[in-house]
């Protein structure tokens, strides 16, 4: 059956296809969020351009995140990322903060932050004995 279709021996044949991911250049699966998208039922149709365009954005604020969650990680003396480091990260960054400003991170704490009020009064040392400095100064 030489000549009708595809050959053989041909290269395509062997190595197989080439997957959207590599094509568009991401780690990221297109191909099984073009599946997600189709069975979420957002829209009757899902177009080529949509799972690609959207596992772009998850890779790039994946990539973000764990950027400055590695940053915090380092700047604590740790070698592994954990959800203590993404929570730190992501409040310390005010587009991320806004971002995910509703989402609770498992065992990641609150940031370090004692308000001014709570604050014990300086005494200045210019000053009579027990004057108390008044900071909005």
């Amino acid at each position: 059956m030489a000549g009708r279709g595809k050959s053989l021996g041909s290269a395509a044949a062997k190595k197989g296809g080439v997957s959207r991911s590599s094509k568009a250049g991401l780690q990221f699966p297109v191909g099984r969020v073009a599946r997600f998208l189709k069975a979420g039922k957002y829209a009757e149709r899902v177009g080529a351009g949509a799972p690609v365009y959207l596992a772009s954005v998850l890779e790039y604020l994946t990539a973000e995140v764990l950027e400055l969650a590695g940053n915090a990680a380092r700047d604590n003396k740790k070698t592994r990322v954990m959800p203590r480091h993404i929570q730190l990260a992501v409040r310390n960054d005010e587009e991320l903060s806004r971002l995910l400003g509703s989402v609770t991170i498992s065992s990641g704490g609150v940031l370090p932050n004692i308000h001014n009020m709570l604050l014990p009064k300086r005494i200045s040392s210019t000053g009579a004995k027990g004057s108390v400095v008044d900071e909005d100064n």
